[in-house]
C-alpha cells in the first residue's frame, strides 16, 4: 500500500526486453535499506524489486502491466518517474490509500496556468469515469490528487508549484498519457450499489 505522496523522482536508465520488460531506475533512496522483493510504486505502478545497486534498483514488468499502463508507451531511457516506497506501520497517511494497481490510462487534454498553479483537464476511459467524483481522490502517475470537477469522462485537477517541483508533473504536456488509479473507496461504494 502507498499514499500517493511522492518521495523521490527517479530516472529510467536501462530497459531490456527479456521475456518480460526489465527496467533499471536510478534513485536517491538508500538502496541498502531496500530488500529484494520490496514493492516500490514507479509512476504509480506497484513493481517488485528484482535487482539492486548502489544508487539503482531493477524491476520486472509483465506484459499485462505494460498493456494496462503508460509504461510501454512512455518509458524510455532517461525518463523521469515518480517514486514512492511502500507504507510501513505507523507512517503518516498524507494522501489517500493507493494500491499501485493502475486501473487505466487517462489523457491530458487541456492545461492552463491559474495564478502560480496549473489546471489540468484529463479524459478518463469511459468505464472508469463513473468512479471519479468532485472533491474525491485519484492517483495520477502515483500522485495523490483531489478532483476539482467532473464533466462526463473529463475531470480537472490543479498542480501547485510545490507538486510540480518535487514530482514529474512539471514536465507534463498536452497529449500525455498518465497512469490512473481510482480511489479504492469509490470502487467499493460502486460495487455495493450494484448488489
Amino acid at each position: 500500500m502507498f499514499t500517493g505522496i511522492i518521495t523521490d523522482v527517479g530516472t529510467v536508465t536501462k530497459l531490456e526486453q527479456e521475456g518480460d520488460l526489465r527496467a533499471r531506475i536510478q534513485t536517491r533512496y538508500d538502496t541498502s535499506s531496500i530488500d529484494m522483493g520490496a514493492s516500490i510504486a514507479s509512476d504509480g505502478v506497484c513493481l517488485t524489486v528484482v535487482g539492486l545497486g548502489d544508487d539503482w534498483y531493477e524491476v520486472q514488468i509483465s506484459a499485462e502491466t505494460v498493456a494496462k499502463t503508460n509504461l510501454g508507451q512512455h518509458w524510455t531511457e532517461g525518463r523521469r518517474v515518480n517514486l514512492e516506497r511502500a507504507l510501513k506501520v505507523g507512517d503518516e497517511l498524507g494522501g489517500h490509500i493507493v494500491s499501485g494497481h493502475v486501473d487505466g490510462v487517462a489523457e491530458i487534454i487541456e492545461m492552463k496556468d491559474e495564478g502560480d498553479s496549473t489546471r489540468v483537464t484529463l479524459r478518463a476511459p469511459e468505464d472508469l469515469a463513473r468512479f471519479i467524483a468532485p472533491k474525491g481522490s485519484v492517483a495520477l502517475n502515483g500522485t495523490s490528487l483531489t478532483v476539482n470537477d467532473v464533466n462526463g469522462c473529463d475531470f480537472g485537477i490543479n498542480f501547485i508549484p510545490h507538486t510540480k517541483e518535487v514530482t514529474t508533473w512539471g514536465d507534463a504536456k498536452l497529449g500525455d498519457l498518465v497512469n490512473l488509479e481510482i480511489d479504492t473507496l469509490a470502487r467499493y461504494v460502486a460495487r455495493l450499489n450494484e448488489m
